[in-house]
C-alpha cells in the first residue's frame, strides 16, 4: 500500500530552484531519505526505497549530500572486528 502526501510550495521556490513539481518531489524524497539514513532512522535499503531508487543509486547519491555510506563509528567497527 502507498500513501500520497501533499506539500504546498510557493511557485517562487520552484522557479528559484528551476525545478518542476515532479523534480522537486523527487528531490524532497531523496533529501528526507538521506537525512533519515544519516540519523540512523532508516537502513540503506529502506532509505533507497523511500527515495525511489536502487540501493546502489542511493549510495551514489549520498555523496551529493556529503554523507558517508558507512554509518558505523570507528569504535563500532573495531568492536565488530573483535567479535569475529
Amino acid at each position: 500500500m502507498t500513501q500520497t502526501l501533499k506539500i504546498d510550495m510557493d511557485d517562487d521556490v520552484l522557479l528559484g530552484l528551476d525545478k518542476s513539481p515532479e523534480e522537486m518531489a523527487r528531490e524532497i524524497r531523496l533529501a528526507a531519505a538521506v537525512k533519515w539514513y544519516e540519523l540512523g532512522i532508516l537502513s540503506q535499503g529502506k532509505a533507497a526505497q523511500t527515495a525511489g531508487m536502487s540501493r546502489a543509486e542511493f549510495i551514489t547519491a549520498l555523496s551529493r549530500f556529503e554523507v558517508s555510506p558507512i554509518q558505523e563509528t570507528a569504535n563500532e567497527i573495531i568492536d565488530n572486528v573483535k567479535r569475529i
